[in-house]
């Protein structure tokens, strides 16, 4: 593992940092940010006065481009003499793009954004962007981890990344390359150090988790490990797909006493036979109409959340009805919704039968005004129920938290009686429907 060599300046450096896109992006900043608190860096929000920023991109879709871009200018507007460096998927596949973008002085793919300080030096503005883009290898990884300082809650652990799925719509195998698994030891030092620093909740993040296998070990094994470890009390799966997910998962989700919480995100992507085909996705319709059935018999409470989406080439007035049936056919808690978005380099952008992007918008305020329904369907089941939370930060006068199966509770500071919950697991009676919540308040003590 590489030793990063230390800031040249006397006082410490104030960085900012900031991600979009994905929790894979996210538990990859953060592991960024533990290195550089680690040599002496100082974090302050992003928009604060700032001596470096580093800026970890998505190129999902050209709207995530174009907000990587606003967010660069944002900040060298505002911190004109600063390092700028821009990491992760987008400058990958668009450097040149990124490169027109004055003031920023490194552009690093994602091989090499782990080693972002090994290429700052003293942080010297550049007269034109260093550009990185080396192409990604398909071997299993190790990830250095450092940081001592608390980090409470709940944590993005990385276990998997890239993907060999060839979805004829994503970038992504190209901005990540093929799936490739990380190291069964190292992930679970990872895991050790996160409980140690606080962490009660682990959610497991990469391109395609369920593809997870080195040395014999698949993603149950890892699971099963990650829940020995010492102090973590949850575990949760960000998003797996629907072919790649063993049924052992489903048991463990089932079994009270197992970490791993009733959560399961299946993309679905499209509800039409057809479409799936042309997509390239490896399963057909009525496959995932099974497969989330047994899911929602088998494991009490699951929370089934999906990913649509709307306005691929060719889908017709009649295939995308096709989808919003299904989706109201199927046991759904949440869907977010996609707008089509042509990436270059994808077999999907060569065809000749776009659908116009006023029907694709259309199409997409529909089907999220179905799934807010269905969202607000699934927390007006709960309400009345009492369930285990974990308590986050408190905020506007209120602690937040989240259930197993991932509902959203606020409790009233008025209903914490002076009690500091942040980390705590508590049963919490879920009283009331807000907006996207449930408004919560702790039972009573029981009378001697």
């Amino acid at each position: 593992m590489c030793a990063h060599p230390a800031p040249s300046t006397a006082e410490p450096r104030r960085v900012s940092l900031h991600t979009h896109g994905c929790r894979l992006n996210q538990a990859e900043t953060q592991l960024l940010q533990d290195k550089l608190v680690a040599h002496g860096y100082t974090i302050v929000p992003f928009g604060a006065a700032a001596d470096l920023a580093i800026i970890n991109t998505c190129t999902v879709t050209r709207l995530a481009e174009a907000k990587c871009r606003q967010s660069i200018r944002q900040f060298v507007a505002d911190n004109a003499q600063a390092f700028v460096a821009v990491i992760g998927c987008y400058s990958q596949l668009g450097a040149s793009e990124i490169a027109t973008i004055p003031g920023v002085d490194l552009i690093l793919g994602n091989r090499d954004k782990m080693s972002v300080l090994d290429y700052i030096g003293d942080g010297s503005k550049n007269p034109i962007p260093v550009v990185v883009r080396e192409r990604i290898h398909g071997e299993d990884f190790s990830i250095e981890f450092l940081g001592d300082a608390p980090f409470n809650k709940r944590a993005n652990l990385k276990v998997q990344d890239g993907c060999d799925c060839g979805c004829s719509f994503c970038i992504i195998p190209k901005a990540r390359g093929t799936a490739r698994s990380r190291d069964f030891d190292n992930t679970l030092a990872e895991a050790r150090s996160l409980a140690t620093r606080g962490v009660r909740e682990l959610v497991l993040t990469g391109v395609n988790i369920g593809t997870y296998a080195t040395r014999g070990q698949g993603i149950t094994s890892l699971i099963d490990a990650l829940a020995d470890v010492p102090g973590i009390d949850r575990i949760r799966i960000s998003s797996i797909e629907p072919a790649t997910v063993p049924t052992a998962l489903l048991d463990r989700m089932a079994d009270a006493a197992h970490p791993l919480l009733p959560y399961l995100h299946l993309p679905l992507q499209s509800g039409c036979e057809r479409i799936l085909r042309d997509m390239r996705r490896h399963y057909s319709r009525a496959e995932y109409a099974r497969f989330a059935q047994l899911a929602v018999s088998r494991v009490p409470d699951l929370f089934l959340g999906t990913d649509i989406m709307v306005g691929f080439p060719g889908e017709t007035d009649d295939e995308f009805r096709d989808t919003c049936d299904f989706f109201q056919q199927m046991p759904f808690a949440f869907a977010h919704v996609f707008t089509y978005s042509e990436r270059q380099g994808t077999s999907a952008a060569r065809r000749a039968d776009p659908v116009s992007i006023p029907t694709r918008q259309q199409r997409s305020a529909h089907l999220r005004r179905l799934a807010a329904a269905r969202r607000h369907a699934f927390l007006s089941a709960h309400a009345g129920r009492t369930m285990r939370v974990l308590f986050e930060d408190f905020c506007a006068g209120a602690w937040p938290g989240y259930t197993d199966n991932y509902l959203r509770v606020v409790l009233p500071a008025s209903q914490a009686c002076g009690r500091h919950l942040a980390n705590q697991v508590l049963d919490v009676h879920l009283a009331a429907v807000g907006a996207d919540f449930l408004y919560g308040s702790l039972p009573l003590p029981e009378k001697a």
